[in-house]
């Protein structure tokens, strides 16, 4: 890449395990930089601060996710059917497929169901004592929920979760982490086009929706598949991602649950807070279409690839007072945990309406979370999350 000058270039390598174990500090340390900077490791331009990543966010006309999201061509390739991988007036018409199924108005049938099963599952795990809020808290709204709203068959579904994670690394760079987890994504390609071809999904369900799309000729099959899989992947890895981020916040900030538990009505601010502080994605990609200069004598060229930082932004001290602090009653309603401008999260309505459940009924009959073994992240290109997370409840 020929870079336009003058430039900030730094060597950080924010995919090795130390980073993506821990990304906060060399997060800081580019943002102190320059409201964007030059990485060399890997032809990346990486956008850190609040402000520059919301405005790249909602100028897509600058910052196209028309040649993908993805750091590696591989990926690109394969998925440009995806909606992630469209710009508008493409995208808005694909993307109302999601909108419509997953509005407020859609989802109020289930919400009811959904805080039953939250208070059902919360009075199991306390009867344990003991448990894994990643296996037996956080995976199980979204992956009974969400395929049922798909009308997802019942048999399959939990090979799935890991199928998603695979999917998100395999978006990176090219690092051995992302070719290690090709064959999951060629087995959940393969497995959605088998569901698709037999049209093996339930009538009614969202999946039954994009197959009536395609039989109409709205969209070609591969379109189909791709709108599939971005339902699945980004509705299960979040979701679980954010819950067991949450409960592991609480384990450590007794304070924070306990002002939870006083005020209940500081839940959707809470998940707001957590979202902020442990972004589930926290990285996505664009390319830019023009010049762009973001100040401080930083000009990104027409053509390159450019890595928006969720995780930085939501860390952002010249936006966020204190931003390494975990306070339920932040309300940080401005966060971009959930993206921003035309490529917002579309089912962040449903993750909002799961996540809810789960701390209200929570919040209800536990009086204290704590640590109960050492926890394991879940290391990814993309998200942030845990493998397992073993705490204590009472």
């Amino acid at each position: 890449m020929t870079l336009a000058a003058p430039a900030l270039v730094s060597d950080a390598d924010l995919f090795s395990e130390e980073a993506l174990t821990d990304p906060y500090p060399q997060y800081k340390m580019l943002r102190d930089l320059g409201p964007a900077a030059y990485l060399s490791r890997h032809d990346l331009w990486f956008v850190s601060r609040y402000d520059q990543v919301r405005a790249a966010l909602g100028d897509w006309e600058t910052f196209s996710s028309a040649q993908g999201i993805g750091l590696n061509d591989g990926f690109n390739q394969a998925w440009s059917s995806a909606l992630i991988h469209m710009d508008p007036p493409e995208q808005t018409e694909q993307r109302r497929l999601f909108t419509e199924r997953l509005s407020p108005r859609a989802l109020r049938p289930v919400a009811e169901d959904i805080d039953r099963r939250a208070r059902g599952l919360v009075e199991l795990l306390l009867e344990r004592g003991s448990f894994d809020a990643v296996t037996d808290l956080a995976q199980d709204l979204p992956v009974h929920v969400i395929m049922d709203l798909i009308g997802w068959p019942q048999e399959g579904r939990d090979q799935l979760l890991d199928m998603a994670a695979g999917w998100f690394d395999s978006a990176g760079p090219d690092v051995p982490r992302t070719a290690a987890s090709v064959p999951k994504v060629q087995a959940l390609m393969a497995y959605l086009a088998e569901v698709v071809a037999k049209e093996n999904l339930m009538p009614g369900g969202f999946g039954w929706t994009l197959l009536e799309a395609h039989r109409r000729g709205e969209i070609p099959v591969e379109g189909a598949i791709g709108l599939l899989a971005g339902y699945v992947v980004a509705a299960f890895d979040t979701t679980i991602a954010a819950l067991s981020s949450g409960v592991w916040l609480f384990a450590r900030h007794p304070e924070q649950w306990d002002a939870l538990r006083a005020d209940p009505a500081l839940v959707p601010s809470a998940l707001n807070e957590i979202v902020r502080m442990e972004s589930p994605i926290q990285v996505f990609s664009r390319v830019t279409t023009r010049e762009v200069d973001l100040g401080e004598g930083v000009l990104i060229p027409a053509g390159a690839r450019v890595l928006h930082s969720y995780g930085s932004a939501n860390r952002d001290e010249r936006h966020f007072p204190d931003p390494d602090r975990f306070d339920v009653g932040r309300a940080p309603a401005d966060h971009l945990g959930f993206g921003f401008g035309k490529h917002a999260c579309a089912g962040q309505g449903l993750a909002r309406l799961e996540a809810h459940a789960v701390l209200k009924a929570l919040s209800e009959r536990v009086e204290r979370i704590e640590p109960a073994g050492e926890p394991v992240r879940a290391l990814n290109n993309i998200t942030r999350g845990f493998a397992s997370l073993p705490v204590r409840v009472r």
